[in-house]
């Protein structure tokens, strides 16, 4: 028996889908036939994402959204409702790393108070007014991207160690509270992921990134649509009687202490 994950009626929003992980996410819904919400603050990078799927015959609109702003939360599930009447799914993905890697007694306020605000808060927000429309149907699934970062602590990365860990923990809480209204809650933490930006910057210095591999049991790092795969499966029906877990999608990475080395 072949057994496919198929997202025919649904709608799904997935936020910071405009790249990266997102972007990749959102690609492998339209291919699974669900309708495609995506939210970015980076209104090009959204519309190019909803292009694409369009020329392989899907639904999608693109949104400029700043998950962390009420107006614009209210107004991409508004949106999402005057064009597809109903939210299936709500992929977390939007979020933020830190811009200094220094000792937590060495982060700025500002940088420090930026990734909680939008990798915590904004998961957050989304996720409460989202819900509000899933509770009446009582019905819903919600995937939060944390990160191998909020499983294992990392040098360097406090503010964004601390925001993942809550994303996580977060997840636990919602999926608590949401359990009763059959509304599944789970979570995706990625390892290194080969989006666009941690190959210009992480993996464009051979030594650092040699160092990296040999942390992978793998040995590699992952292509956004590997975690996307994972989102796509805690969204389908496939996960039904999973909520509040974790997946770690690392390739082997945090099975050994050497990642708290990195």
């Amino acid at each position: 028996m072949v057994v496919s994950i198929d997202l025919k009626g649904r709608t799904a929003i997935i936020t910071g889908a405009g790249s990266g992980i997102g972007q990749a996410t959102a690609l492998l819904f339209a291919e699974a036939g669900a309708n495609v919400v995506i939210p970015d603050l980076n209104l090009k990078g959204a519309t190019d994402t909803a292009d694409q799927i369009r020329r392989m015959g899907g639904n999608a609109i693109a949104l400029s959204t700043d998950v962390t702003s009420v107006k614009d939360v209210e107004k991409m599930v508004s949106s999402t409702l005057d064009e597809f009447t109903k939210i299936d799914v709500l992929v977390n993905n939007a979020g933020i790393n830190t811009k200094h890697r220094k000792p937590f007694y060495e982060q700025p306020e500002e940088d420090w108070m930026s990734v909680l605000e939008v990798d915590v808060k904004g998961t957050w927000l989304c996720s409460k007014t989202v819900a509000l429309e899933m509770i009446k149907r009582r019905s819903g699934r919600i995937v939060n991207i944390a990160s191998t970062a909020g499983v294992a602590a990392l040098r360097l990365q406090s503010n964004f160690v601390a925001a993942k860990a809550g994303v996580i923990r977060l997840t636990q809480a919602m999926a608590m509270e949401l359990g009763p209204f059959r509304i599944n809650v789970n979570c995706v933490a990625p390892g290194s992921t080969l989006t666009e930006g941690v190959k210009q910057g992480l993996y464009s210095n051979p030594a650092w990134a040699e160092k990296m591999l040999t942390y992978i049991p793998l040995g590699r790092g992952a292509e956004p649509r590997e975690i996307g795969q994972g989102v796509l499966f805690l969204s389908s029906d496939l996960a039904s009687y999973i909520t509040g877990e974790t997946l770690v999608v690392d390739g082997g990475w945090t099975a050994g202490a050497q990642v708290r080395d990195v």
